[in-house]
């Protein structure tokens, strides 16, 4: 064999070997499109929530960041506040089996019930893939869809990057700013921020 059809051959090899990379989705970008297994044994795809506002929420029960917006009852509110208003809101658990945050159904749903949590739907996300799809760096970060599908707020749930109960009431929260401004057909004036919290446990 000639050593040019060698060489060749040896190119396509490592090319095929190279697995391709997807560019994260970023504000302004289409939402990429995912379907994934809610912690009620339910199919969720985005698709079909075209038409309506979607919020995504990358959750570890584990990170105490996560727990200050739980226990004070903030993420709780914000979840009921925004579905009584149409919007659908995804919680997201991209922990990999044997990390911080990794959690079965079963185990989501009894935290749903103790918490008084009120997520459209707890998806679970075990391979990453949705939050590699959205470039989640910690949990909490959240994610704003617009009916159109396009991203118009990533980032931090508000500007108090902090573990203390304390400091929810007097936060910006910037989910709500994005949804209200949103609503009112106004642009959202801080569509990205930096995420704060736990890094988000993915598989290695």
């Amino acid at each position: 064999m000639k050593r040019s059809t060698v060489y060749r051959i040896l190119v396509v090899v490592v090319l095929c070997a190279v697995p391709l990379l997807i560019a994260a989705a970023k504000v302004g970008d289409a939402a990429p499109g995912f379907s994934a297994t809610a912690s009620t044994g339910k199919t969720v795809r985005l698709a079909d929530y075209r038409g309506k506002y979607v919020v995504l929420e990358w959750h570890n029960n584990g990170c105490p960041y996560v727990g200050k917006h739980y226990n004070s009852g903030n993420m709780q509110r914000l979840q009921k506040q925004w579905t009584a208003q149409g919007v659908v809101w995804f919680t997201i658990l991209s922990s990999a089996p044997g990390k911080q945050g990794y959690v079965t159904a079963s185990e989501e749903n009894n935290y749903l019930t103790k918490m008084q949590a009120a997520p459209t739907a707890a998806l679970l996300d075990p391979t990453g893939e949705i939050g590699h799809l959205y470039d989640a760096k910690t949990s909490p970060q959240m994610v704003v869809i617009n009916p159109q599908g396009v991203v118009i707020y990533s980032g931090a749930i508000d500007d108090r990057p902090t573990t203390d109960l304390q400091d929810v009431p007097g936060a910006t929260n910037y989910v709500s700013l994005a949804l209200e401004q949103a609503m009112a057909g106004k642009p959202v004036q801080t569509p990205a921020t930096r995420p704060y919290g736990c890094s988000v446990k993915y598989r290695e």
